[in-house]
């Protein structure tokens, strides 16, 4: 969801940077869990899930500049 006077371009550039901020969080959190446990198996999964979500707001944001690429300046 938009915040109120936010563009689509704004908006996915924000979920990339929320996105950015998840990843690195997980991947902080798998490093600290013991190796081959169920909890970092568990948190893996997470972590890969939240790559694939920001892989797909990056894609998206490619399509939105595409579209429109004076938007992006």
């Amino acid at each position: 969801m938009a915040h109120h006077g936010e563009t689509e371009i704004e908006m996915v550039q924000r979920h990339i940077r929320q996105g950015e901020e998840s990843v690195t969080s997980q991947r902080k959190i798998v490093a600290s869990l013991p190796p081959d446990s169920a909890l970092e198996k568990t948190a893996r999964q997470l972590l890969v899930q939240f790559e694939d979500a920001l892989e797909n707001h990056r894609a998206h944001l490619t399509r939105l500049l595409n579209q429109n690429p004076e938007a992006g300046l």
